[in-house]
């Protein structure tokens, strides 16, 4: 088959460009000062194959309003679906970090990469509610495995730039979570479900990539954390009392995010009268512009402090979110780009200044994090499509609206930074 033979070649070609990029540029680490050096090729690829597996997980809420069609499900079981995928990355996540952190397992990423492509086929050929949710869960376990070890491996080769180092793995995800539902409606919907199969040689790139990292992390795994870890700044009870401000904007965010990610379609369509394609396009809008604000806040909070761009990202998009459920439908493309943009800067930074307060439980501290993001989602989606059944879609858009106005809690955070000085 053409399409087949195509997808083979540029397998092909791009795999042999990956690896003899990372290749050439981690032989010489072994004697360069790599606590303090970044290692570009191997964020590069780690970020790409966050790309790839947030495609394919992007595609799972992409298809929902076919899905909803051709099942007859309610918002509420397209919550459900949303809750068994994020609820199984969420609870496993943590674990594998803190289970990492102690015994590396630098190829369990090719591994998670792995269900994810099995969970892809099962989604494809899933003729019933019941496997749908199967399917939701092994991606989700996938997803698991995949992101406290990639985010460890961002970690290792960031070097002195950790905010643009996590910036740039969060934008290889966010670059995925934008194509996903640009490839489903050009793709999937119009061609139907089993077409879903398609994206497994997606999966299996990133399966090949990613053991390739792995191979790359096995070797530099113990000589780069040795160098990387810094101490504790702060007596354990503050530490807690700053976690726990970091899980309430995690909350704010994560819930606000997932009611456009998961209604946003279902709101064009029912509030403007939408076509279904015209919506998924303007979803990819909106993910474009998470993805534009991802690679904007890391680099920033190296420059000017991570909490500053905290206060910014989580508080300041307030006034958008306000005005949101009142303007038209050029407005609310125009106010939601702004969202995604300002919304999508704090995770990297959050996460980097949870890994300062604890620098010696790095994978831990991912996991936890990550799990929190995907876990709260995933509850935020089925509440929400619950008050959306029992009241309507607008009304979920109102109350959301509020939520980042959790920001507020910023104040509380500890200044663990050192000062920067202004540069001219």
């Amino acid at each position: 088959m053409p399409l087949a033979g195509f997808a083979e070649r540029a397998e092909y070609f791009i795999l042999n460009v990956f690896m003899t990029t990372v290749q050439v540029q981690a032989a010489p680490v072994r004697n360069a000062p790599i606590a303090h050096s970044t290692v570009m090729a191997v964020l590069f690829a780690i970020s790409f194959s966050h790309c790839l597996n947030d495609t394919i997980q992007a595609l799972l809420p992409s298809i929902y309003p076919m899905l909803r069609d051709s099942f007859h499900l309610s918002f509420g079981q397209l919550g459900w679906i949303t809750f068994t995928f994020q609820c199984t990355a969420s609870l496993f996540q943590p674990l594998v970090g803190f289970v990492t952190d102690k015994k590396p397992m630098p190829h369990s990423l090719a591994v998670g990469m792995g269900l994810t492509l099995v969970g892809l086929l099962a989604l494809a050929f899933a003729n019933s509610y019941t496997l749908i949710i199967i399917s939701a869960a092994i991606v989700g376990l996938g997803s698991a495995i995949f992101h406290p070890e990639a985010s460890r491996v961002a970690h290792m080769a960031a070097g002195a730039r950790r905010g643009f180092a996590q910036s740039f793995f969060q934008l290889g995800g966010n670059v995925g979570s934008a194509l996903g539902p640009l490839l489903a409606a050009l793709i999937i919907v119009s061609r139907g479900q089993k077409y879903v199969a398609c994206f497994s040689l997606l999966a299996l790139l990133g399966v090949f990539v990613l053991w390739k990292i792995g191979t790359w992390q096995k070797n530099n795994f113990h000589r780069i954390t040795r160098k990387a870890h810094g101490t504790r700044q702060l007596p354990r009870k503050k530490v807690i009392a700053a976690l726990a401000v970091l899980v309430a904007l995690i909350f704010s965010k994560y819930v606000y995010l997932v009611s456009i990610t998961t209604y946003y379609t279902f709101y064009l369509i029912h509030h403007f009268g939408a076509s279904v394609k015209t919506s998924q396009l303007l979803l990819f809008v909106f993910l474009f512009a998470v993805a534009l604000g991802t690679i904007i806040g890391g680099p920033v909070g190296d420059r000017i402090g991570r909490k500053r761009v905290i206060w910014v990202s989580i508080l300041g998009v307030a006034p958008f979110s306000l005005l949101l459920p009142h303007v038209g439908l050029v407005g609310t493309v125009i106010l939601t780009m702004f969202i995604g943009v300002i919304l999508a800067s704090a995770f990297s930074a959050i996460l980097v200044y949870a890994q300062e307060l604890v620098p010696e439980k790095v994978g831990m501290i991912a996991g936890l994090f990550f799990g929190l993001a995907f876990g709260i989602a995933g509850i935020g989606a089925a509440a929400l499509g619950q008050l959306a059944d029992h009241t309507s879609i607008e009304f979920v858009f109102n109350v959301c609206a509020f939520l980042p106005l959790i920001g507020l809690l910023t104040v509380l955070l500890p200044d663990i930074e050192p000062q920067r000085k202004p540069t001219g």
